[in-house]
């Protein structure tokens, strides 16, 4: 230890006077991060001299943490960037599920959907601080109030064994877990189950009878040590936290980075504002900022402060690395920031050592380090893009390659390999300094899969998400399904770099863009409602969208539905001349009689082979652009259900689908933009309603609600959606005072308060049926306090709770009526339930008897 503490003084000493030498050199590597925000987040990573040099320092710590909680943006950014920027440690977020219980403020995708953009925002933060992503398969099925609930949902027994899978393949020295195990029922559930699986798991992982299975992919691992991650958030005030906090380890997070012109709290806000779909953008901060950890288990650390204390992360750590680490310090301590070239004789002679390592973990670690420190010293660029950001399997893709060698030293393209495929393409091209080579090659797609999301392909319960395939399990998103290995000697030395295939080209008005590249069926077809709502017997048009994902695709389209339904004609041709156009088919849907409800699925059949997805494709400027495959189908419901009025003015808050469900049962929905807001304009609508969230969402509100409040008192109705309680003022026209309240148990038994109002019998009549299959929940952030004025309609509440009654209040105002309601309108009307769309219809309703 003395001589590496010796060795990081003069390293330190040297980097200073190279910083203070060449600063004029140097490019900002702030407005670069910053940049991760837009198209950046799709593009390779090209790195400069000083992340080389930091490359070289994380190569040179061998040792490994594992941070654990329940969601996205559950993570402290701020300890994640602290260990894997300041200690250089390999530093990993388990998320135990991807965020799809979850809203989202910047589109209308909800569920799965949400969980795949949320797992695109983990990633884009884990490549800002510096850490690596895994998941487990629990699927975030919405808020729960005790871990007991939450692990009889989610299948304790799996969701723990993908957080020992997650352990052994990781093989963490640390563990740091996010929340206490401690306090069941004091906070989120999911957030309590994270922490006590961890601290299950942890004396599992090592033990070779539990999970038996895993070890045909893995071995049995134990960490040193466990922690957690405490504040004084976690303490009833901030004395018992100052006290308690002696006994901790604490660090302060706060440092600068000189190599990066940012601070570690800088680096963390930047990557916890990646977290867009959640409103988790945020100023950066900086200054002195102190973290806390409270030892668990294991072997308690010598330095107190030190996490690794007593773990031995040098090369000498695995057999024959000593021999690496004298090669590898050595450029660490004289690492040329002008010259990063001049180092790879020696990266190439540690690198043939890492290859003959016996430790199977840090060889395949190391040798993926190496490699892209390699390739960047060469300043070398290798692409492989397809002239079309989709293809269908077995067919075969055009592929641009561009290859450039920005060195001096002696590169050779020998041969490229496509994954599927075990021929080669020869080339035996010698790469001289700067001179670019541009090829084109035909690709084969034989035997491609789908490029969908692995979790997804399944059906999922409440609680979890179906996936065998052990080796897919914990993964942040599906591999490749075609990559180019480009075979190079370097100096002599072997060495294969491996690409993804992209697709890449640029916009007039957005410049270059880079785009993963997917496999997509032939056919896919799409319903532009997911649910479809027949208020009487009368035949409705559904309209099916087919797209081609080839040229010259024919084939028949036909809708199967409930057996008490039917359908006219029974199937309709298509044909598409050209990849991805679109045609339309119509058929006509006749519902019964009576009450029903049912699946609507769609069945496309081209040249022997079936086809039931839709394509969705999922476009973000600060996420890589997705594709998810889902069934091509829709609730339908016959539905009995009156209305009156017919005009409605929706103001958007967070995004939901409401205003489509009430076009579904005949209402003219139109959306109101804010800042037109005035006393006449109000006075063409039967109702107004305020999506979810809308005035924590929407400012100019605040400006608006005089107008509003005087639409409601000149005879009008006015529909308030849920709102976050945090420093929001609904402006209600008398007391209102918000909370966390909710029930999150879908099943909770409903209690009628006022039998006799018209919310529950004008124009239907509402009884304890309509609040059966309800979805995720009944309702949320409900009023805890209102003066008299209001009249509590419904009373309801979760296991061992107090009755909550201020999921839906009316209170008269004027001539008009105003309405609060918590109840998760936004969930149940999309869900197509049908209790849910009459007591909606009865708020919009409500003063029309």
């Amino acid at each position: 230890m003395l001589i590496r503490t010796f060795l990081l003084i003069k390293k330190t000493t040297f980097v200073c006077y190279q910083l203070q030498k060449m600063k004029k050199l140097f490019l900002s590597i702030s407005a670069v991060l910053l940049m991760f925000t837009t198209l950046f987040a799709q593009q390779p990573n090209k790195l400069t001299s000083n992340e080389i040099f930091e490359k070289v320092q994380k190569l040179n710590f061998l040792g490994t943490a594992l941070y654990i909680a329940a969601h996205p943006d559950d993570e402290n950014t701020r300890l994640i960037a602290y260990l894997a920027n300041e200690v250089k440690a390999r530093t990993g977020y388990l998320s135990l599920t991807r965020g799809d219980g979850g809203q989202n403020l910047i589109g209308p995708e909800i569920r799965e959907l949400l969980g795949v953009i949320r797992t695109q925002e983990l990633l884009a933060a884990r490549s800002v601080d510096g850490g690596e992503q895994l998941f487990t398969r629990a699927n975030d099925f919405g808020y729960s109030k005790h871990p007991d609930e939450t692990l009889e949902i989610w299948n304790k027994k799996e969701v723990l064994s993908d957080v020992v899978w997650a352990i052994r393949t990781f093989k963490p020295d640390v563990i740091i877990n996010r929340f206490n195990h401690r306090t069941p029922g004091t906070t989120h559930g999911h957030h309590t189950s994270s922490a006590m699986l961890s601290v299950e798991a942890f004396d599992l992982v090592n033990d070779e009878k539990q999970f038996a299975d895993q070890l045909k992919f893995t071995e049995t691992w134990q960490p040193k040590r466990l922690f957690f991650n405490t504040s004084s958030w976690f303490y009833r005030n901030r004395d018992e936290f100052k006290e308690a906090s002696k006994n901790f380890t604490q660090f302060d997070v706060g440092v600068y980075y000189p190599l990066k012109g940012l601070s570690n709290n800088e680096l963390a806000s930047m990557a916890s504002s990646q977290h867009l779909c959640q409103g988790f953008g945020r100023l950066t901060t900086r200054g002195t900022q102190t973290e806390y950890v409270e030892f668990l288990k294991g072997e308690a650390p010598k330095d107190k402060n030190d996490i690794f204390s007593g773990i031995n992360t040098t090369w000498n750590r695995v057999k024959n690395g000593g021999e690496v680490g004298d090669i590898l310090y050595d450029v660490e301590e004289n690492f040329d920031f002008t010259n990063p070239a001049k180092h790879i004789p020696k990266l190439l002679e540690a690198y043939s050592l890492i290859n003959k390592l016996e430790d199977e973990h840090w060889k395949k670690i190391k040798t993926t380090q190496i490699k892209e420190i390699i390739e960047a010293c060469l300043g070398l660029y290798l692409e492989a893009s397809a002239v079309s950001s989709t293809a269908v399997p077995n067919s075969k893709i055009d592929v641009n390659f561009e290859v450039i060698n920005r060195s001096d030293v002696a590169v050779e393209l020998t041969s490229i390999t496509a994954n599927n495929t075990a021929s080669k393409i020869f080339k035996g091209v010698s790469l001289s300094k700067n001179v670019k080579q541009n090829f084109k090659e035909s690709i084969s797609l034989k035997g491609a899969n789908f490029s969908d999301p692995y979790w997804l392909r399944k059906e999922a319960s409440l609680g979890m998400y179906s996936v065998h395939d052990r080796t897919l399990i914990g993964k942040p998103e599906t591999p490749r399904e075609i990559t180019i290995d480009f075979n190079l000697v370097i100096n002599y030395v072997p060495i294969t770099i491996t690409k993804n295939v992209i697709r890449r080209y640029s916009k007039r008005d957005k410049g270059e863009i880079y785009e993963p590249f997917e496999i997509v069926p032939s056919v896919t077809t799409k319903l532009k409602d997911k649910v479809i709502i027949f208020s009487d017997s009368i035949a409705k048009q559904v309209e099916v969208e087919v797209r081609a994902g080839a040229n010259f695709v024919t084939g028949n389209v036909q809708l199967e539905v409930p057996k008490d339904w039917s359908v006219s004609p029974k199937e309709i041709t298509f044909n598409i001349a050209q990849k991805n156009d679109k045609q339309v088919v119509v058929f006509m849907v006749i519902p019964p009689k009576n009450q029903s409800e049912g699946n609507l699925k769609v069945i496309a059949k081209s040249k022997g082979e079936t086809f039931t997805k839709e394509l969705i494709e999922i476009n973000y400027n600060h996420i890589p652009k997705q594709t998810v495959l889902k069934n091509s189908e829709a609730k339908i419901v016959r539905l009995n259900i009156e209305k009156k009025g017919n005009n409605i003015g929706y103001i958007k808050g967070a995004g939901d689908a409401v205003p489509e469900s009430l076009q579904q049962i005949g209402y003219n929905v139109i959306e109101i933009n804010p800042s037109e807001i005035n006393d006449k304009n109000l006075q063409q609508f039967d109702a107004i309603v305020l999506g979810i969230r809308a005035y924590n969402v929407v400012s100019e509100l605040k400006f608006k609600q005089k107008h509003l409040l005087e639409y409601v008192k000149n005879g009008g109705n006015m529909i308030v959606q849920y709102n976050t309680n945090r420093g929001v003022d609904v402006q209600a026209p008398y007391q209102l005072k918000l909370s966390r309240d909710r029930v999150t148990d879908e099943f909770a038994e409903v209690t009628v308060l006022d039998p006799n109002n018209s919310l529950l019998n004008f124009p239907n009549k509402i009884t304890e049926n309509d609040f059966k299959g309800w979805v995720q929940e009944r309702g949320l952030y409900f009023p805890i306090a209102w003066s008299d004025q209001y009249t509590p309609i419904l009373s309801m509440k979760d296991k061992g709770e107090t009755p909550k009654l201020g999921s839906l209040l009316i209170a008269k105002y004027g001539k008009g009526n105003y309405i609060y309601t918590g109840l998760s309108f936004f969930r149940e009307l999309p869900a197509g339930v049908s209790g849910a769309y009459k007591l909606f219809a009865n708020m919009l309703s409500v003063g029309k008897e």
